[in-house]
């Protein structure tokens, strides 16, 4: 029997090259090309081949809004657009040990009772589901369960189940008898999704794929499958914390950037209706270096508190270093503070973090960001009960944010007394117990507050 001819792969997009090299000549990217072995043509993959594929026009397909299936936790509905959709797959991916399992457990026992959910297990046995299950206080009802890694038996389970919704935790154990490469590979990871996609959209079932993390928090596994599915949610949060993040990145069938908050609670993961209040720290009175930024998630207007430390620097180099939002933004508003401002930091280490572990993406965070830093160069608190939005621009301007009057509203309805916003998101109206303070400069904004 020949000896079966090694290739090599690429982690990131699936390529495939003859021999090792350090790009991947695909994708282009460094480093990624994995041994493994070359596969026959599965038969499955090109069964009806020979038969013709029927064409429809576009006008004459009858388009319909799917009903959507709550899973019984408003959180996870609100990150998933509303609901799950017939036939819909999604991917959840997490650091190991955030909740990804227990979540997804709790979602089912909670969909048994008026669908048919199947949850099917590759890491743990039965008894250990059926623990968690008892640990968390469930009640799975009809709840059925499949503790099984080979594709070809997990298909022929799901014939005959034709469960309404599935969970496979996770992708990564599962492997096909078709491919003689691990589970886990790259061939494996994309044949599975590849296979249970086919079943979910054939069958009109709904299918929810966990997935493993690289070290750099990506879901392990070719790029494709990312674009397979339908929906992308990302479970973060700190395992020393109890708060824990779903936030969607990719949905067909919805929006995308919505925010789930949950907290980690000895039965299980319990939904946050009022984030905002987890995300600002309790302080006594107003201290330096704090900033309320009036954040957009999706949706969702969170107000997080931005916190600032500038000290003198003790190397040549002074250090720039933020949590939770992006690092080299912060260098460019540096600059920007110091050319528009005449405020320099040249010569101060500058520390920025976003309290409560959530990452903060949008530039409308730009402008309490600067005023955290100035707050706390000068060690002069901020105003109580001042929130903030606005992105800053090159040239010193603050530009408006999107869905500013939601924000403010957000603001008021906790509590905040005072607003400074940009100019074209100035209310037309006045509001209600809220001072509105609008700016066009950065130079203006920093000005009000000496």
């Amino acid at each position: 029997m020949a000896k079966p001819k090694p290739i090599y792969a690429c982690t990131e997009c699936g390529g495939q090259a003859p021999k090792w090299q350090g790009q991947c000549p695909a994708c282009g990217a460094w480093n990624t090309l994995v041994e493994s072995i070359a596969e026959a043509p599965s038969r499955h993959r090109f069964a009806g081949v020979g038969g013709a594929a029927t064409l429809q026009l576009l006008s004459e397909v009858r388009a319909a809004e799917s009903e959507r299936s709550s899973t019984g936790i408003a959180e996870l509905d609100r990150a998933l657009g509303g609901g799950l959709v017939a036939g819909q797959v999604v991917l959840i991916g997490g650091d190991p040990g955030v909740g990804k399992s227990t979540l997804l457990l709790q979602a089912l026992a909670a969909m048994s009772g008026s669908a048919k959910a199947l949850y099917l297990s590759g890491e743990e046995s039965a008894q250990q589901v059926a623990l968690r299950a008892r640990r968390l206080a469930l009640e799975p009802g009809k709840l059925q369960l499949l503790a099984e890694i080979q594709l070809e038996k997990i298909l022929a389970a799901l014939e005959v189940a034709r469960p309404d919704i599935v969970v496979v935790d996770s992708i990564q154990t599962l492997y096909s008898e078709q491919l003689s490469s691990a589970p886990g590979s790259v061939a494996q990871v994309r044949e599975c999704v590849a296979q249970l996609t086919r079943f979910a959209k054939q069958t009109a079932t709904i299918a929810v794929l966990v997935g493993h993390v690289t070290k750099e928090g990506a879901i392990a596994g070719p790029r494709v499958v990312e674009h397979i599915v339908d929906t992308v949610l990302y479970f973060e949060g700190d395992t020393q914390q109890s708060f824990r993040l779903v936030r969607a990145f990719k949905n067909r069938f919805g929006a995308v950037n919505e925010l789930g908050v949950f907290a980690m609670t000895e039965k299980g993961l319990k939904g946050v209706s009022n984030p905002s209040a987890i995300f600002l720290a309790g302080h006594s009175g107003a201290v330096a270096g704090s900033c309320v930024l009036v954040a957009q998630e999706g949706s969702r207007p969170l107000l997080v508190e931005i916190q600032a430390l500038v000290d003198s620097a003790h190397t040549p180099s002074p250090r720039r270093l933020s949590v939770g939002l992006e690092q080299n933004r912060l260098a460019m508003l540096l600059a920007v503070l110091h050319r528009h401002a005449g405020i320099a930091c040249y010569d101060q280490d500058v520390f920025v973090n976003a309290v409560g572990g959530v990452r903060i993406g949008e530039p409308a965070a730009d402008l309490a960001v600067l005023l955290a830093i100035v707050s706390s160069l000068r060690d002069v608190p901020l105003p109580e009960k001042l929130a903030v939005f606005g992105e800053v621009g090159l040239a010193g301007e603050v530009r408006p944010a999107p869905r500013g009057q939601e924000r403010l509203r957000e603001a008021a309805k906790l509590g905040f007394t005072r607003a400074l916003i940009p100019k074209a998101n100035a209310p037309k109206r006045p509001m209600d117990g809220m001072e509105i303070i609008a700016v066009e400069r950065l130079a203006e904004a920093v000005g009000r507050f000496r």
